[in-house]
């Protein structure tokens, strides 16, 4: 078992190296034969036999699943992803005492949370956070999901929008662009519901567009009529209620929030109990 776990580790640095030049392909063929040398060594659950290698054995098989986790990430595969941090909860669980904690496990513990954030998987996301160790609350991965998943629940969809620059790296990429797809299409919809239509700049700074352009071509991806400065909601609006033109919206999304019609509202009161529901049931 000796030269498996040898070959394993080469094959580890290969990967590392991959990942780190940012050769993602690469990185995922020598992951795939990784996984197969893992296989064979006798220590890793759910065998766990007894190895005289069993500490190097685990240590690697930690560091190349917290590797398997950022590549399916850049790759964007929620399936290799959700596979990843299941096989990494068991590690972290269950080699703590033995192997101590990992220099990636705050991180790892974020970017969880923030997946089942991202999928709108509210309740896992509480029940995720129980099982965080109260040290890690603080660090900035952990801090950050929290942070973001509380203006999503008070609607502080500006606020959203506006943390990339404030966020980790590692939170910047994907599931951030996930999140700001999401939060513009409620602001998107809650506009259609309270105006008739917006001028351009409006639209922009509402949805906190960088440019006009990015803007005008949102519009048109949603259905909006765009001519010159003005967009104009037409069909797109929700429930035929009689809307406002508006040349001056207010800042962020919370203004858009502020005039929404009925059916915002009760959105808002259904977002409200299904948040009320699921804090009911961690206490």
């Amino acid at each position: 078992m000796a030269d498996v776990l040898k070959d394993a580790q080469k094959l580890f640095d290969q990967l590392k190296a991959a990942y780190d030049k940012k050769k993602y392909d690469e990185a995922k063929k020598v992951l795939a034969q990784l996984k197969v040398k893992l296989v064979q060594l006798p220590s890793l659950p759910p065998a766990s036999a007894p190895s005289a290698n069993a500490e190097k054995e685990l240590q690697l098989a930690r560091d190349v699943l917290e590797h398997a986790v950022l590549l399916a990430l850049k790759a964007h595969d929620e399936g290799a992803l959700e596979r990843a941090f299941i096989q990494l909860k068991t590690f972290y669980a269950d080699t703590r005492s033995q192997l101590g904690v990992s220099p990636r496990e705050a991180m790892m513990l974020g970017l969880n949370l923030l997946r089942l954030l991202t999928q709108n998987r509210i309740a896992e996301f509480h029940t995720e956070l129980e099982l965080v160790p109260k040290e890690d609350l603080s660090n900035p991965y952990v801090r950050s999901a929290l942070q973001l998943e509380q203006w999503l629940m008070e609607g502080a969809y500006n606020k959203v929008l506006g943390a990339g620059a404030s966020l980790p790296d590692e939170f910047a990429g994907y599931y951030l662009d996930q999140l700001t797809a999401t939060v513009r299409d409620e602001i998107a919809s809650c506009s259609e519901r309270a105006y008739s239509g917006l001028t351009l700049g409006e639209a922009q700074r509402l949805m906190m567009f960088k440019t006009p352009k990015e803007a005008a071509a949102y519009a048109e991806r949603r259905g909006w009529e765009v001519s010159g400065e003005r967009v104009s909601f037409g069909a797109r609006r929700g429930g035929g209620e009689e809307g406002m033109e508006v040349d001056g919206a207010g800042g962020g999304g919370g203004a858009a929030a502020a005039g929404c019609g009925p059916a915002a509202a009760m959105q808002l009161i259904q977002h409200t109990l299904l948040y009320a529901k699921e804090l009911e049931r961690i206490v």
